[in-house]
């Protein structure tokens, strides 16, 4: 599907936002990706995380799956990746026993371990 020196396709596994008429409205994951029987095309089967999860099966085009505007029943639609956060480990300098001292204002989030304290 992809080519070399160019960025790869929106791929199975991979957390996708989708916008309608340009506002973000639900976020999915593709669960398939099979090419269809039109040439350059594909069978792009998502789950909906919504309440309850629902699945779909779109026919879309590499370019749409990669983030390219495109209409469906003439409603704009636009598929968007989202990026993985990877979790950070707390460092052996900070006292785990004092979460939320200091604040940072760059770099990724940091998950803060919650201990609760004997009861005595």
């Amino acid at each position: 599907m992809s080519r070399q020196n160019e960025p790869t396709m929106n791929g199975v596994g991979d957390v996708v936002l989708i916008y309608y008429q340009d506002e973000p409205s639900v976020y999915a994951r593709i669960e398939d990706i099979v090419p269809d029987v039109k040439k350059d095309w594909y069978q792009v089967t998502l789950l909906m995380l919504t309440i309850p999860a629902q699945t779909a099966t779109w026919i879309l085009r590499e370019a749409y799956v990669n983030g390219t505007p495109f209409t469906m029943g003439g409603q704009p639609l636009r598929i968007e990746g989202v990026q993985r956060v990877e979790a950070v480990e707390p460092s052996e300098d900070e006292d785990p026993e004092e979460p939320g001292e200091s604040v940072r204002t760059e770099g990724p989030a940091k998950v803060i371990p919650l201990h609760r304290k004997p009861r005595g």
